[in-house]
């Protein structure tokens, strides 16, 4: 198969040089082949201001290492696929409006947005115009998370997953960080959340979610420094535990998903298990606010 263009949205996030260094050189250790990216889009947001300060720095970057950087998202047109990544999520059903008119697979980095609203808007538009969609944290194929399901395992009945939690001052509190233990949930619990409740503390936030089918997740989510992330699962067979590896790069484990995803249009994650990733995260959002409510997803 040979190689596919791709063009990459948002230059104001690490992620977007990682990528680019893992997908565009051979010599890489961790390189995946398949895709090259080609052209590039800065955009940045003025509002964020984690995505203000880096876009000029990243932008730059890629310059260097000799992608075309363009003036709109419009000027992406023609290529195979893209990478969505602008770090502000309130920017990502815009962009994604333009970018479905293209016809080619997207993927969006997490968030796929910050409100459930959106995202629903999102997958929806992705349906209208038949447009592959794929949207995840890189945590879900870490090393130790993607393979502590065993084959005896044919049930798991709870997990409880850590990591760490920062909230800031002009981001939306979970669709933050706490997008990425949630992902580890939803990675072992699957669909079905319907309820969800927090009890936040000084140091930490508690996160609880019941499951229609009787599962049971939670997120302990700490802004001690602590950047480890993992998990404990309970299944028909044992207790299990996990703390996420990076003896390869999350970022090159979770581009081994995404080239084939490009290259055949087919998602190897539901993407309604993404919405309810972020609904969890609308809920979660709401109970903190609401003193620590328990929040249906049905009233989403």
């Amino acid at each position: 198969m040979s190689e596919l263009k791709v063009g990459m949205i948002g230059l104001d996030t690490s992620h977007v040089s990682a990528f680019v260094q893992l997908l565009n050189d051979p010599s890489n250790e961790f390189h995946v082949p398949g895709v090259r990216i080609v052209k590039a889009f800065p955009g940045g947001s003025a509002k964020f201001s984690l995505s203000a300060n880096r876009v000029e720095g990243f932008t730059n970057e890629l310059k260097e290492a000799g992608i075309e950087i363009v003036d709109s998202l419009e000027a992406l047109a023609g290529l195979d696929a893209y990478f969505l990544e602008s770090v502000d999520g309130d920017q990502h059903l815009e962009q994604f409006k333009v970018l479905a008119n293209f016809g080619k697979p997207v993927y969006i980095d997490k968030p796929l947005a910050c409100s459930y609203a959106e995202a629903k808007e999102i997958v929806e538009l992705a349906k209208a115009k038949n447009v592959p969609l794929m949207s995840c944290s890189s945590i879900r194929y870490a090393l130790g998370i993607n393979d502590l399901k065993k084959e005896e395992d044919t049930e798991i009945f709870a997990c409880q997953a850590f990591g760490p939690m920062n909230l800031l001052d002009d981001y939306r509190d979970y669709f933050w960080y706490g997008i990425h233990s949630t992902e580890i949930v939803f990675a072992m619990l699957g669909k079905g959340c319907e309820s969800v409740q927090v009890i936040p503390t000084k140091h930490a936030d508690l996160l609880l979610g019941k499951w229609a089918d009787g599962k049971v997740g939670s997120i302990l989510g700490n802004r001690n420094g602590v950047w480890e992330f993992g998990c404990t699962i309970t299944t028909n067979t044992h207790q299990r535990q996990a703390i996420a590896s990076g003896a390869v790069p999350y970022y090159s484990m979770l581009l081994k998903e995404v080239v084939p995803f490009f290259q055949t249009g087919k998602s190897p994650l539901d993407i309604e298990e993404t919405l309810d990733i972020i609904a969890f995260l609308e809920a979660a959002s709401r109970s903190r606010a609401a003193n620590g409510a328990e929040i249906k997803i049905a009233d989403l």
